[in-house]
């Protein structure tokens, strides 16, 4: 993680992350063979094990920490070049100059011959990356989940077109009541989390080589 210093007090703060969405039950997401079965006061919901894939779109995502708004873009490839059309977009909705602290993961999408060349001419901007295998750092992950949960899960979706539809026409409806995210454990806690979890898993690898 990275904070913003006395000095950039002013500077603006984003979140950017990158997630592949299918219309398949590996993000829960597909056209059902047969339609749900809605829930009842005798029975829960019910659905079909088996759907028909229709693609996968790849979700370009940002979100301002200080407001909680949310960008997005959706292409049908994960490139640098993709990624950096999602950042010319959003440098142009600040002010010439204003410094920019963009955190994201380490994907090699996000970094590269031409990231560097493109913040040669984009000196006000900085790239934080979080630790491999800590995206759950970025708080992008989180409004990922939550897109996830309210538009996408129990969708059905018979084409690319409806799904990348579904995720544009929610971003509006978020922004219009969007608040910033705020982190309730303290870093010390989730330090404190982290060394338990690297202390089983030691013993765990230990007691599988005996």
């Amino acid at each position: 993680m990275t904070r913003c210093t006395r000095q950039d007090a002013t500077a603006s703060l984003t979140c950017v992350t990158r997630r592949s969405v299918t219309t398949t039950d590996s993000y829960s997401v597909s056209d059902r063979t047969q339609p749900l079965l809605p829930i009842d006061f005798t029975r829960t919901e019910k659905r079909t094990h088996d759907c028909v894939r229709h693609g996968t779109t790849n979700l370009f995502a940002a979100l301002e920490v200080h407001s909680g708004q949310v960008h997005v873009d959706c292409f049908p490839r994960r490139r640098t070049l993709e990624f950096l059309a999602l950042r010319n977009r959003l440098v142009t909705g600040y002010p010439a100059g204003q410094r920019l602290h963009v955190i994201m993961d380490n994907l090699s999408t996000h970094s590269g011959d031409d990231v560097d060349a493109w913040l040669a001419t984009h000196t006000n901007v900085t790239l934080h990356y979080t630790p491999t295998g800590s995206s759950w750092l970025n708080m992008m992950e989180t409004w990922l989940g939550i897109i996830t949960r309210q538009a996408i899960r129990r969708g059905t979706f018979t084409s690319l077109r409806q799904l990348i539809a579904r995720i544009t026409d929610d971003v509006p409806h978020w922004n219009t009541d969007a608040k910033p995210f705020e982190r309730t454990a303290a870093p010390e806690e989730i330090i404190a989390k982290v060394a338990i979890l690297h202390r089983d898993f030691k013993k765990l690898l230990a007691n599988n080589s005996k």
